[in-house]
């Protein structure tokens, strides 16, 4: 069950990487639209670099500009996220070396646009189903597993720093097109998956020790547990209360499955975490 699992999500990274490529080299490239995060930063890069002698792809930045993160994340993180990571990274840039970059239309607006769903449709797919697209992704989850810091303020930083940079470049027309790609990307990641980075799971279940036990061998999570009692059956059951990160949905919920697939799971976004939050300090 577990190598069909990894290969459906094998299958769904590199669906991502290639949704990524085509937003690029179709949409967001032609018409100077930055992205968000590292691949941003690639395409940046690329285009301070054009004028000059020296050229280099925004695929292969974006493969260089991973190295490090993704070394960080395999120490920090964990081999099969980072793992899943790296493909990702990989592919995109070989499909970024095959398809040409050409614009399908000349009207920014719907570069701008469509570059941002296309590319969000490649990166909530790939989050869904418990891998990344690298770069920030990484990041994030190196900095919530070392002193829960809030992504947020980092990602704000990068991305402002993206579009100021625009305006310099492109002029402040092309930075509101950079801004607006931005926006859809993040509206069409919540509408796939959840671009919230903290998510509290309310899990009642009549087989709360085995859950619990499941959920410790997979995440590294403190769990609170409150006494419930049905409704409608007025049976005694139990509580799960976890708050996890975006990035452990997806085990979290196979871990749900394979345990009590009878467990009714809420799943609500979470603004702001204060006190214990990892595993090992929990009470």
């Amino acid at each position: 069950m577990s190598f069909y699992r990894d290969v459906k999500v094998l299958i769904i990274v590199v669906l991502g990487a290639v949704l990524n490529a085509l937003s690029l080299n179709l949409f967001l490239i032609p018409a100077n639209v930055l992205s968000g995060g590292v691949t941003g930063i690639a395409q940046l890069i690329s285009l301070l670099l054009g004028p000059t002698s020296v050229h280099i792809s925004t695929g292969i930045l974006l493969l260089l500009l991973n190295i490090p993160v993704a070394y960080a994340g395999w120490i920090k993180v964990g081999h099969r996220f980072t793992l899943y990571s790296l493909i990702s990274v990989l592919v995109t840039t070989f499909f970024m070396s095959l398809i040409p970059v050409h614009p399908i239309t000349e009207d920014i607006l719907l570069n701008a646009v469509f570059g941002g769903v296309v590319q969000a449709t490649g990166v909530g797919l790939t989050l869904k189903f418990g891998a990344s697209t690298g770069g920030m992704d990484i990041i994030a989850m190196i900095l919530s597993q070392a002193k829960d810091r809030p992504i947020g303020g980092y990602m704000f930083a990068l991305n402002a720093v993206i579009i100021i940079s625009a305006g310099f470049l492109f002029g402040w027309r092309r930075a509101l097109y950079t801004l607006l790609q931005l926006y859809v990307s993040i509206r069409v990641i919540d509408a796939i998956h959840t671009r919230y980075v903290k998510l509290t799971a309310w899990i009642v279940t009549n087989k709360a020790e085995e859950v619990q036990q499941a959920i410790y061998s997979r995440l590294n999570r403190g769990i609170t547990k409150l006494p419930a009692k049905g409704g409608y059956t007025n049976k005694d059951k139990e509580v799960l209360m976890i708050v996890i990160t975006r990035y452990e949905l997806y085990d979290l919920k196979q871990v749900i499955t394979e345990t009590d697939p009878a467990a009714f799971t809420n799943v609500v976004a979470t603004n702001a975490v204060f006190g214990l939050f990892r595993k090992e300090k929990a009470i």
